[in-house]
Order: structure tokens, then C-alpha cells, then sequence
């Protein structure tokens, strides 16, 4: 079973809840356990960033339910790759709202100061997340 990674963007919708971002949460962490997938998603008001990983095969089915959800749309992929180990192993789905920090790395990781993963080359969307990695306790 080959291990991968996949990275995508998508805007929020308009009529998505801060307690909706918080199910999300929820329901990814039980069934990313069920199905042996890690990740990390980063969010503000506008977008998601979202790195997954595990099997090809859940991975995939993971994405195709993600681009089903009416919570967001536009959703692109940046990054699918298969990789020999895990970066975000530490969490079912860990998750860090976009702040100061967020902003600082996007102007190393992208074209401007603010948060717009669109602008992000898949590789600098793994950098950036690795780096916000960093700002999140292991469980």
C-alpha cells in the first residue's frame, strides 16, 4: 500500500459557521483514525489548507468526499505525492486558524503578507504547513 500526500486549497462558503469548522474537525479527527489518516488543516475566515496522509486509496476517498462538501468550494489541488514517511503524523487532523504567524509565513512562503493558499506552489504549501506544525503541540 503506497503512502502519499495530498494538499489541496478551497474557499469557504459564506454560510459556513465557526461551530461548522468545529464538526468538520470533529468528524475528520474519528474517521481519520478510522481509516489510518493524518493531516493538518489551516484556516481563516476565507480558506482552508488542508495537507492529508495515508494509503492512496483512503486518501483519495477522503478527497472525493471533501470535494462533495458544500462548506467550501473551489477546491484545488496543489500537492499528491507519494512519500516514504509521514510529516503530520502527530494527529488524526491537527488544526491552526490563521493569525500573525500565518501572515509572516506567507509573505516567506508566497507572493504577498496575506493568507491566500491559492497563491502557494504545492511546495511552498508543505513548507508552510510544516512550519505551522511547529506552532502545535504533538498528541
Amino acid at each position: 500500500m503506497y503512502l502519499t500526500r495530498l494538499i489541496y486549497v478551497s474557499t469557504i462558503s459564506e454560510d459556513c459557521s465557526p461551530n461548522d469548522i468545529e464538526r468538520i474537525l470533529t468528524t475528520s479527527r474519528q474517521n481519520n483514525v478510522n481509516h489510518h489518516i493524518t493531516g493538518l488543516l489551516s484556516y481563516n475566515q476565507h480558506f482552508f489548507l488542508q495537507c492529508l496522509e495515508g494509503s492512496r486509496t483512503e486518501v483519495n476517498r477522503t478527497y472525493l468526499r471533501i470535494l462533495q462538501d458544500r462548506r467550501h468550494y473551489n477546491v484545488t489541488m496543489l500537492y499528491f505525492q507519494e512519500v516514504s514517511s509521514r510529516s503530520f503524523g502527530d494527529w488524526s487532523m491537527g488544526h491552526i486558524k490563521v493569525g500573525k504567524i500565518t501572515d509572516m509565513l506567507s509573505m516567506q512562503f508566497s507572493s504577498g503578507p496575506d493568507f491566500d493558499p491559492y497563491h502557494l506552489t504545492g511546495e511552498s504549501a508543505y513548507l508552510m504547513l510544516l512550519e505551522l506544525k511547529k506552532q502545535l503541540p504533538s498528541t
